[in-house]
């Protein structure tokens, strides 16, 4: 049996609609009333470790989504109390949604270095999806103000950004098919690389960028109401493209989903 955690986030849901009417595929969320699915679904909440030895009951393949949504400490502790429960409930393989290694740069990248150590070291059977910055995470991040204007400091930089739909494919492609990817680490980043000037041609002809400063995004973020934690990760994603470190473009998408990636600018701005 395959278990898809945070199936209610944007990647779970993506990831869900592909495996949709299989019998062999079970949905976890923390909340599973919000979840309207044709899988069962099972309450599973990284924050609760009780609860995952019937969560993970009978599972063979767990995708293993990030649940990167708070402070470094809180994440390890999600990651590791998941691993050591399917340890102990006897899953044979987890696939483990991380971030590409020139992530390195970023703010949240250490959860998820922590979190492949911890699984290499686990004796279970594993994959890791090393994931690129979304397109949409970069359209949201860039998006135009009320008067046409892209502001974000991303300076002269380039992302090589990826369409969620196509890493939630990569995924599934995996969980499918895990003895052939057993202990493999899988670089999934763009083959095109997009910067503000590019997200503003794709708006149109009324969209300027007119990149800002990371001190004025950090006060804008502070203002707009974000958790506390998260004003440092997003202003380390903007410092991050802006200074080149997220531009390098190829790796594993195409091998995985046998045929080219979909264009960032189409999956991020439409």
């Amino acid at each position: 049996m395959i278990l898809v955690t945070g199936a209610t986030g944007a990647l779970g849901t993506l990831v869900a609609e592909h495996l949709a009417g299989r019998d062999d595929v079970v949905l976890g969320t923390r909340d599973p009333g919000r979840l309207a699915a044709s899988s069962p679904v099972r309450r599973i909440d990284f924050d609760d470790p009780d609860s995952l030895a019937e969560g993970f009951a009978d599972v063979d393949v767990l995708l293993m989504i990030s649940a990167g949504y708070g402070e470094d400490d809180a994440v390890t502790a999600r990651h590791g109390a998941a691993i050591d429960a399917a340890r102990a409930a006897g899953v044979r393989h987890i696939v483990y949604t991380s971030l590409t290694a020139d992530g390195d740069h970023l703010p949240y990248a250490l959860p998820h270095r922590w979190t492949e150590r911890r699984l290499r070291a686990s004796g279970l059977s594993w994959t890791v999806l090393r994931n690129g910055l979304y397109a949409e995470l970069l359209a949201a991040l860039a998006a135009p103000s009320a008067d046409g204007r892209i502001t974000a400091p991303l300076g002269e930089g380039r992302l090589a950004a990826v369409a969620r739909a196509d890493l939630a494919e990569a995924a599934v492609r995996v969980v499918l098919e895990t003895p052939a990817h057993v202990g493999r680490v899988y670089e999934l980043v763009g083959e095109e690389t997009v910067g503000g000037a590019d997200l503003a041609r794709a708006h149109g002809p009324h969209v300027t960028y007119e990149p800002g400063t990371l001190a004025q995004a950090r006060a804008h973020l502070a203002a707009s109401g974000a958790e506390a934690f998260q004003v440092p990760m997003l202003t380390g994603t903007y410092s991050a493209i802006a200074a080149g470190f997220m531009a390098r473009t190829g790796g594993d998408l195409r091998e995985l989903l046998g045929r080219a990636p979909r264009s960032p600018l189409a999956a991020g701005v439409a």
